[in-house]
């Protein structure tokens, strides 16, 4: 059944040696790599497909979290299942995954030594052409050429910018240097040749660790993970710079660290509003995959400005409460992952004394991983009469006290001009 691997050479470049290098590079490679599948224990059928390639001569394959998610979440559901360049099958065992970097290892078993792919130690220097590896859209696998451009600048989680397609069923597959050595995983596109990569190191962590101790459960190994991740980034965005700045004629702030990325947009240009709106909207630029209805370890905070055009003070409270309504949690996640949240109602005045609140505070907790919890907060000035201030932030997957201390300092640097 050699005709799986059908060899589909896509080429962004014109060189004929780039090509010549490819093809090599295919062949040489070809006997570590693998189309893995979900397969639907009560229907046999494919559930999902992505690419994987051996790292050591034992049968330990490398494949991105997402591709096998389904089996981390339901184990009982599904099962693993490789196929190989000469199309024979097998089952795989999870053996270890990095949820926050979207990697996880599996493993074939074996009667012998078997060729693997070496993990760089060195990332590629900036325009090398380096080689993504996958299986796309289940029609065979292909190597792609690509650009090396370095780190995406404003990822809090680290992925390298490649220039070439990473295209669906390529998740999970190794892009290599001239020397065939591993320096990305591939893991996500954003099109017209623009492609993420996880970089190798990040493989070489979790290689490392899982022959150092490999995890006695998915779940708990997974929770730590969110746990440290939502930690390291709350501590970072609390010890940066919080800059103030004005919001009509409210201050709001913004925070000085390249991952979180603000846009703005009013009503200025619409004469006939009756209240005159500005809106500010601050968000993480990504996101942890746990599965195709959970996401979590993102942060959005928005602001809203509105003053009243000859309103009494009544009307112009009921259309302030209807836009107050909207807020909602920024991640998805499902009744099955998830509680319903919890809220608590007070009225709050910071210790500066700045403004005055209505405030909401409301937790949901996770179901599989019971130390963290999506907070969502919102604020409403009540100390104004034709004009108000609301501010609101959503985080998920927090614990208590990483929740608290962001609340606090967010509470105290909203205030009236």
């Amino acid at each position: 059944m050699k005709g799986f691997f059908i060899f589909l050479l896509l080429c962004i470049s014109t060189n004929g040696f780039a090509t010549e290098q490819a093809e090599e590079i295919f062949k040489q490679l070809a006997p570590s790599l693998y189309q893995i599948r979900l397969i639907d224990k009560t229907s046999g059928e494919k559930s999902s497909i992505g690419s994987g390639f051996q790292i050591n001569k034992d049968g330990l394959i490398a494949t991105n979290y997402h591709v096998i998610s389904g089996f981390a979440s339901h184990p009982a559901k599904y099962t693993i299942e490789f196929l190989d360049h000469q199309g024979n099958k097998g089952v795989l065992e999870l053996k270890s995954v990095d949820v926050i970097n979207d990697l996880a290892l599996v493993k074939r078993s074996t009667e012998h030594d078997m060729p693997y792919f070496s993990i760089a130690t060195d990332a590629p220097q900036k325009g090398e052409e380096i080689f993504s590896l996958g299986n796309p859209h289940d029609l065979g696998m292909i190597v792609v050429p690509g650009t090396y451009n370095g780190l995406k600048k404003e990822s809090f989680n680290q992925r390298i910018h490649f220039t070439g397609s990473v295209n669906p069923g390529m998740s999970g597959g190794p892009v290599v240097n001239s020397e065939t050595n591993v320096v990305g995983v591939n893991v996500a596109t954003s099109g017209n040749q623009i492609g993420f990569l996880v970089p190798h190191d990040k493989l070489a962590n979790l290689y490392k660790a899982y022959q150092l101790s490999p995890p006695d459960s998915i779940k708990k190994q997974m929770a730590l993970q969110l746990s440290q991740n939502q930690q390291k980034l709350i501590s970072t965005i609390l010890s940066a710079e919080w800059k103030i700045k004005s919001l009509g004629n409210g201050l709001i702030p913004t925070i000085d660290v390249p991952f979180i990325r603000c846009w703005g947009e009013s009503n200025a240009d619409k004469t006939d509003a009756l209240l005159l709106a500005a809106v500010a909207n601050c968000s993480l630029d990504e996101n942890t995959y746990i599965s195709s209805r959970f996401f979590t370890s993102n942060l959005e905070m928005e602001f809203q400005y509105m003053k009243a055009k000859d309103l009494s003070d009544a009307k112009f409270y009921h259309l302030y409460e209807k836009r107050i309504r909207r807020a909602g949690p920024a991640n998805k996640a499902s009744k099955d992952n998830v509680s319903e949240y919890q809220c608590h109602h007070d009225t709050v005045i910071p210790d500066n004394h700045a403004i005055e609140n209505k405030t909401i505070f409301c937790t949901r907790s996770y179901k599989d991983f019971p130390k963290l919890f999506d907070v969502l907060y919102l604020a409403a000035s009540i100390d104004k009469g034709n004009q108000a201030l609301v501010s609101h932030f959503t985080i998920a997957g927090i614990e208590q006290a990483t929740a608290l201390a962001f609340t606090e300092k967010f509470m105290e640097s909203v205030k009236w001009n």
